[in-house]
């Protein structure tokens, strides 16, 4: 059996605590720890210090972190607890954003092969968190005010006591082979030469492999069968599950939903490992390695053992 990549964004080495954490009086214990860290995000970007995330103490946090969104994502292996702290909702963000002198913040995308697994995995985790927290202040079944409880991993309605749980998002993301070639294509809003792995997002009622056969059939006009799972990857941006899978194609023909799909080729094994070690005379450029895209690619052109 083949093993897994580590993928960037899994391998998250912090105990959350699910049970302790329901506790506020535990809760309130892990704040107020003198070893406490706290990333602050600006807009879903991490602060970097140095080129490492900015972690900071209680105290560098002033009276900020009285209003601001406040997650706590864990404990690491030296029990030290771990904050997330939203510094979006700053009344003087037009002017800087808090804490821009100790650093800058940053597009988790720009550092995410830059960091250790467990780091990026623990950044990932916390801007997903963060993100869900922004976007659902409300209550989805009566409209009402949420609140955010057992230190960000639901939130309850004020009014109907109904609870919240933060959404993870399954995608299909697949390999399509035939013979000896794959077929890589790109959306419009991805710059010319730029392709990658086809996917889509699972719909109601639908299994990954059921997804991946229509996603294709949709996108690209082409039939897929023996569907292989493969890997998955957490992806922050903001709240997917990509599943990875190796597929083959019955024949080559194309036919493009432009609007989903704007450019898609068929290209030989040959060719890939050659652009992989630099070649840029096809005018194709692959996905960086910290996504699944690139580890699909990276698996499919090694030998069979």
């Amino acid at each position: 059996m083949t093993t897994s990549p580590p993928l960037t964004f899994s391998g998250n080495p912090l105990q959350r605590a699910s049970s302790e954490r329901a506790a506020p009086e535990w809760l309130e214990q892990q704040y107020k720890s003198p070893h406490a860290e706290f990333i602050p995000f600006f807009k879903g970007d991490p602060l970097m210090i140095d080129g490492t995330p900015g972690f900071l103490q209680m105290g560098a946090l002033g009276e900020f972190a009285s209003d601001a969104i406040l997650i706590f994502l864990g404990n690491d292996e030296k029990d030290k607890p771990l904050f997330a702290l939203d510094a979006s909702t700053s009344a003087d963000h037009q002017n800087s954003a808090p804490f821009h002198d100790l650093g800058k913040y940053t597009n988790l995308r720009e550092i995410a092969g830059t960091l250790t697994s467990k780091t990026i995995a623990i950044i990932g985790q916390a801007r997903w968190m963060l993100d869900w927290h922004i976007r659902n202040p409300f209550c989805g079944q009566c409209g009402a005010p949420s609140a955010m409880k057992d230190g960000g991993v639901k939130r309850v309605c004020t009014q109907c006591d109904t609870e919240h749980f933060p959404r993870t998002e399954p995608v299909a993301i697949i390999l399509v082979e035939h013979d000896d070639a794959c077929l890589l294509g790109r959306g419009p809003h991805f710059p010319p030469g730029f392709l990658s792995c086809l996917a889509g997002f699972v719909e109601a009622a639908e299994t990954p492999e059921e997804c991946a056969i229509r996603e294709v059939k949709e996108e690209a006009g082409v039939t897929i069968d023996n569907v292989r799972y493969q890997f998955s990857q957490p992806w922050p941006f903001p709240s997917s599950l990509m599943m990875g899978f190796f597929a083959t194609a019955k024949s080559r023909d194309l036919k493009l939903q432009v609007q989903e799909i704007e450019e898609a080729q068929w290209i030989e094994r040959t060719q890939i490992i050659d652009i992989m070690k630099g070649d840029k005379s096809l005018g194709v450029f692959l996905p960086p390695k910290f996504t699944i895209a690139r580890q699909l690619l990276e698996r499919w052109v090694q030998p069979s053992p």
